[in-house]
This record gives structure tokens, sequence and C-alpha cells, in this order.
């Protein structure tokens, strides 16, 4: 979506959800405010900065820019059937905001991958047997 991410993984035995999640934020964080810098074709550069920069200065953690939210909404995927629904509610979010007609339209979803067609990702693992 335009505004959010959802986000189905698996992690390892012994690690903490929570903990992959603050690498993952801190990360593409990261990534993303240089490539907004970097990119001589973005409009809204110093836009997005500035709210960035506006968001951060109301945390007490954050010294520069502050790009996700710092609440997360995790919820456990405990069977196949959970896993199965959460996917196609995720698949079906583009289509729901009215943005394709199919969800394999949505570029940014791997709902194309589900299809057996190629998304934008490479190294997308679809779950089609969900063995734990």
């Amino acid at each position: 979506m335009t505004s959010h991410i959802h986000l189905v993984f698996r992690s390892i035995k012994g690690q903490k959800p929570e903990l992959l999640i603050g690498d993952l934020k801190r990360f593409t964080s990261r990534a993303i405010v240089k490539a907004i810098e970097e990119n001589p074709r973005e409009g809204r550069k110093e836009f997005l900065l500035e709210f960035f920069r506006k968001e951060a200065a109301k945390s007490s953690n954050v010294t520069h820019y502050q790009f996700w939210r710092h609440d997360n909404k995790p919820i456990e995927l405990w069977s196949n059937k959970v896993i199965k629904q959460k996917i196609d509610y995720v698949h079906q979010n583009p289509v729901e905001a009215g943005l394709v007609y199919k969800a394999e339209e949505y570029v940014y979803s791997s709902a194309r991958d589900y299809a057996d067609e190629k998304g934008l990702l490479d190294d997308i693992e679809v779950f089609r047997t969900f063995d734990f």
C-alpha cells in the first residue's frame, strides 16, 4: 500500500521477532532516506526530509530522521490456515483500495509471485505448503 507495509516473515528459532523488525526498520529507513537525498528527480525531496526531521524532533531516541512509526502490530501466525488468510489479506489490500482490479496487477506486491509471474524482487519465497 502507499502508506504502510505488510510483511510476513519467519524468524529463526531463538531469534526475537521484535529485534528482526528493529533491524529491518533501521536498515530500510536509512536506505530510503539516502535514496531520497541522492535522487535528483525527487521533486518532494525537501518536503519529505523536513517532515522526517520534524517527526524525529518529537522523539527522544531519534537524532536525524523518523521514517517508521515506533509501534508495530505484529500478529503471530500459528497455523497454515492463518498464514494463508493473512497473505490473502495482504494481497487483496490494493484491490480493496481500488488501485487495481486483480491482486497480481499491483506492482509492489508479492501477489505476482503467487500467481506464478515474475515480481519486482528476486528470491521471493512463495509459501505453497506451510510445514514447520
